[in-house]
């Protein structure tokens, strides 16, 4: 059984420790694949700035939901969000009239008999719900944190942050070691995301035209990825990017799903979310752990597990996902589904994207921590490779992005890339019912990817 034990000794040390033991979790649907003791002496004053900074970010609640997979969800009354606490928005008015949603030039986006759509309200697919609970109107759900998970963080300050180990996730030099594969006849580089030296590894699609881009959409199918170490995950995202991809100043916006143990205590898919106005340096956080993205939705609460996921063989279950920039007020708006609005990022947060994004990427992350010096057995996606097609590999489909008359047009011109394609590979295509489309992933180590 998966556990995380905290053991307190009152006096001027607090010793906590964490011990995560191999083995099958009866609350969780996947297994870790580490065994690691971690033994931290914590101070009573680390221990008491812990506790601020929850306080901080865990509002007071209007009525608590316990989930069966033990996650907490507060439902927080929407003017009292933790976005509210952000100094760029202390006056700011949560939007009252949602925006105009972006208008499709396609006529139907099809699905296959073997795909299902678990963004509807047809059928539960956020653990939280399965108890048939809900939070009320007016108020917004929120995950409550603990100090087990700022204990797993690197640091109060890393708490809800990507890491990147060797300083920025970008070098300034082009990048050479990479494997691409490419549909278009363009030369130009993605931005450096992919540097080989910061232990995060891709499979991505990502437009290369120079047009101004106001949104994009797909959508993606969701699995349980194995995760190798406490310190790694797997993820599949949407990234609309603006600014310098070699200098500080890089704004982002994402959202998909991940599998992280480091962040949530386990091995489930989640929905999230992130942000950052300067390279991933000091602003911007996952989901809600911050203040920043203002939540609009009472049903659907960033970084609750999702349910049920895709397996081999068997049914492909997706979710939609929209970010698109109102074109009235210039807030970044995150849709689900069809038409579910979750809530947006304001203008203010950002200085880039204030105006407008320069580049989306679409496919999966992982963290490879190497160790034992070899490389992570950290699945991507499904952990199939991409030629293994519908069914055994992950996919995105049906990728757009908005123009500048709020409209949603098909991708054509992309190019893929993935820096390390013996260990995570992309194969992309095209098809009149699932548009633009990819398959990614893979599983890591093999005899190929020592």
């Amino acid at each position: 059984m998966n556990k995380i034990m905290c053991r307190v000794n009152m006096g001027n040390l607090l010793m906590i420790f964490l011990v995560v033991l191999c083995g099958r979790c009866t609350a969780v649907s996947t297994s870790l694949n580490y065994t690691k003791m971690y033994s931290r002496q914590v101070s009573s004053l680390r221990l008491d700035r812990i506790h601020r900074h929850l306080d901080k970010i865990n509002k007071p609640p209007l009525f608590t939901i316990q989930s069966p997979d033990g996650d907490i969800i507060d439902c927080v009354h929407k003017r009292k969000q933790p976005a509210m606490d952000h100094p760029l928005l202390k006056n700011h008015k949560i939007r009252r009239v949602p925006p105009a949603l972006p208008r499709s030039t396609k006529k139907g986006q099809g699905t296959n008999g073997s795909t299902t759509s678990v963004d509807g309200w047809k059928g539960v697919w956020q653990t939280w719900h399965q108890n048939g609970q809900l939070c009320p109107k007016g108020t917004v759900p929120v995950r409550r944190s603990t100090v087990h998970d700022v204990l797993r963080a690197k640091s109060l300050f890393y708490f809800g942050k990507k890491q990147f180990p060797n300083g920025l996730p970008f070098s300034p030099t082009r990048r050479t070691g990479g494997r691409p594969n490419s549909d278009s006849d363009s030369d130009s580089d993605p931005p450096d995301l992919l540097s080989g030296n910061n232990g995060h590894e891709h499979a991505i699609a990502y437009t290369t035209a120079s047009d101004e881009v106001y949104g994009a959409k797909a959508t993606i199918n969701v699995w349980d990825p194995s995760v190798d170490e406490l310190s790694e995950f797997s993820l599949s995202q949407i990234w609309v990017l603006s600014g310098s991809f070699d200098g500080s100043d890089l704004n982002s916006i994402e959202a998909g799903w991940q599998v992280s143990p480091e962040l949530y205590g386990d091995t489930r898919p989640r929905l999230f979310t992130y942000w950052t106005s300067d390279a991933y340096q000091a602003t911007g956080c996952y989901n809600l752990l911050c203040s920043g993205f203002v939540q609009t939705n009472s049903r659907i609460a960033i970084g609750a597990a999702i349910s049920p996921v895709s397996s081999v063989g068997g049914n492909q279950y997706d979710i939609t996902l929209l970010i698109w920039k109102d074109p009235r007020l210039g807030d970044w708006w995150l849709g689900f589904g069809d038409n579910t609005l979750v809530g947006y990022w304001p203008n203010e947060l950002f200085t880039h994207l204030a105006d407008r994004a320069t580049m989306v990427e679409w496919g999966g992350e992982i963290v490879n921590s190497r160790a034992n010096d070899e490389h992570t057995s950290t699945q991507m996606g499904s952990g199939n490779f991409a030629e293994d097609g519908f069914g055994k590999a992950s996919y995105f489909r049906n990728l757009e992005i908005v123009d500048s008359d709020n409209s949603l047009t098909s991708v054509r011109d992309i190019k893929t890339l993935s820096e390390n394609a013996n260990c995570y590979n992309i194969q992309n295509s095209y098809n009149e019912q699932w548009g633009t489309h990819f398959y990614y992933g893979g599983p890591g180590k093999n005899p190929q990817c020592p």
